[in-house]
């Protein structure tokens, strides 16, 4: 196996070859993002790598480059697709819709990961395939930005979750904000932490719901329904 980012992996496929790569599985908020591209291997930008590996200002400078010489698509998987679907397989609609978005039909499409979308596409997944395989890791670049572009702007409208800094994912003030002011539209419910607030913050209205007129506020034993005890 190359040791760094390259074509090498890649030239026993046929051409024109997509490398496929998604951001934002981790996260407690927003969309699920992939991103698509087939690179011209006479004519592509110098240093793609890993978007993991990059600053964000290679990162947004690799992004301009690589729309402007390369087939490129982005696809998203919403919140409300995640929390209906999981996120697995909200993964994998993300990724089917970024290699659709191309405007042409690769000959054989590389993803990042252990398993391929379940389509007919001539495929093959490749674990850390963003720190070995070069158009796998323009794919990454491209998700990466979209996906922290899309933050930044979700921040304005829900500021005090920090997301222009955390983007969504866990961080410790992710949390705080998450306890404090509850979730928004754009958290996942489906995710643990997330579903733990929002049962949290149901139990006071759960309880008054369940005092009948005239009992005590004295402690009692009473049988919780289904959702209450989840």
């Amino acid at each position: 196996m190359p040791r760094r980012c390259s074509f090498r992996l890649e030239l026993d496929y046929p051409q024109p070859l997509a490398g496929v790569d998604e951001a934002g599985c981790a996260p407690l908020a927003g969309p699920v993002v992939a991103g698509a591209v087939i690179l011209d291997r006479a004519k592509f930008p110098r240093g793609i790598d890993d978007s993991k590996n990059l600053p964000l200002e290679k990162r947004e400078a690799l992004y301009a480059k690589i729309t402007k010489v390369a087939a490129w698509g982005v696809g998203i998987a919403t919140v409300e697709e995640i929390d209906e679907i999981n996120i697995y397989w909200a993964r994998m609609l993300a990724m089917t819709r970024a290699v659709e978005a191309l405007g042409l039909d690769p000959a054989w499409v590389l993803v990042d990961g252990n398993a391929c979308p379940k389509w007919s596409r001539p495929s093959k997944a490749i674990v850390d395939g963003d720190a070995k395989c070069r158009s796998i890791a323009a794919a990454s670049i491209i998700a990466k930005v979209t996906r922290d572009r899309m933050m930044v702007s979700y921040a304005e409208a829900h500021p005090g979750y920090g997301w222009e800094r955390n983007r969504g994912y866990p961080t410790p003030d992710h949390r705080r904000a998450l306890r404090e002011l509850g979730p928004t539209p754009l958290h996942r419910k489906s995710f643990g932490l997330v579903r733990q607030m929002i049962d949290a913050a149901a139990q006071p209205e759960l309880k008054m719901a369940e005092k009948r007129p005239g009992e005590s506020s004295a402690p009692h034993h009473h049988q919780l329904g289904p959702r209450a005890a989840a």
